[in-house]
């Protein structure tokens, strides 16, 4: 069990700990006394439940108790570091970690839902072609209670503590914001259990995606760990293509992942996230081989309209050219829905996310 700050505070945090790792907090301060189980349900429930950012908030635990643990931990939030609205509703938020580092989160609501997109690194090793975020350096992996921090940090602005509120708004998370999952698949596992267990934040595996570029070793591990749903950035149907757009695929080819997605052990569609790229993976042909190549996977087809960023060298494909894509991929039985670009205006939509974090040390990140 690691403990570390989340914020500007010397107090190791408690944000991002299970009920088994918060009872050995307790044991520490209590010793073994019979109610160690039940005070640790308690925190629980006031950490992932209510929302509670002090300490003094969770008036269920004795007065005693809840000076110790504020002496000795904290429960607060990462720094807000700046926060965006959108024209369309977007939000973003800027979080600063204790140790200057900031990733990005971000929140697009739809009639009936709403999406976190959630980060689990600072940068990013992958460095494909057409994404903002493959320009910064990978810094570091991202902690469980800094993935978590980010779920925590939506709830509070959105306004829905406790758990389960009527007509609440967030209600579905996608690890897709900056840094690749199955790179950091450990804090990734562990923050999204307690994002799905039923006494905390209760997200239903049904509503979690975790998005790859296609670490193949790890995603059978997911299937088997949590079976959430799965989406594939492939972007490309040809290894060479590919190969330039998201460089991973030298490591583990197109026929490798999608092996791999075939034993997937999810009942819901593979998501296959595919960026238009005009003049690049746009054509009929590429339509025509996309659906070769899934011809035996459950799959849906986001197609993504890309999302230009200062220095890109790639452009959008034309509303015409996507939407004829779409027609050839859904006439041979695959939802093939257009992704509405939102929050392009504050930098916020499918593959803008960057920001200024420089590498200070780069951490191992093979599978």
């Amino acid at each position: 069990m690691e403990l570390n700050p989340l914020a500007a505070d010397a107090r190791p945090s408690l944000l991002g700990l299970g009920l088994g790792e918060l009872e050995s907090v307790l044991l520490g301060i209590d010793g073994a006394g019979p109610q160690t189980r039940l005070r640790a349900r308690q925190l629980f429930h006031w950490l992932y439940h209510r929302g509670a950012a002090s300490f003094d908030a969770m008036t269920t635990l004795p007065k005693g108790l809840r000076d110790t643990l504020g002496q000795r931990y904290s429960v607060a939030r990462p720094e807000i570091a700046a926060e965006q609205r959108s024209t369309d509703g977007t939000r973003k938020w800027l979080l600063r970690f204790a140790d200057g580092q900031e990733v990005e989160t971000v929140f697009i609501p739809e009639d009936d839902r709403g999406a976190l997109c959630v980060s689990s690194q600072v940068g990013c090793t992958l460095s494909c072609s057409f994404c903002h975020t493959g320009t910064m350096p990978l810094v570091r992996n991202l902690g469980s209670a800094e993935i978590v921090a980010q779920m925590l940090v939506a709830r509070d602005a959105l306004g829905e503590w406790p758990t389960g509120r009527d007509g609440r708004l967030f209600t579905n998370v996608v690890m897709m914001g900056m840094g690749e999952p199955l790179f950091n698949y450990d804090a990734t596992v562990a923050a999204l259990r307690l994002a799905m267990d039923e006494h905390g934040l209760n997200l239903s595996r049904r509503r979690i995606t975790v998005s790859t570029s296609g670490v193949v070793p790890r995603i059978e591990q997911l299937g088997a760990d949590l079976r959430v749903g799965l989406a594939i950035s492939l972007h490309a149907v040809r290894d060479e293509l590919r190969d330039e757009l998201v460089p991973l695929n030298r490591k583990w080819n197109i026929a490798t992942l999608l092996d791999a997605c075939r034993s997937y052990p999810s009942r819901r569609p593979i998501t296959f996230e595919y960026v238009m790229l005009h003049g690049v993976n746009d054509s009929d042909a590429d339509a025509r081989e996309l659906v070769r190549l899934l011809k035996d996977i459950p799959a849906k087809v986001n197609l993504i309209p890309f999302n230009p960023w200062p220095g890109s060298a790639f452009g959008c494909s034309s509303n015409n050219r996507i939407h004829a894509f779409a027609r050839i991929v859904e006439e041979a039985g695959h939802a093939s829905p257009v992704r509405t670009p939102r929050g392009r205006d504050i930098l916020a939509a499918c593959g803008q996310l960057r920001t200024e974090s420089r590498r200070q040390h780069r951490l191992p990140s093979a599978a």
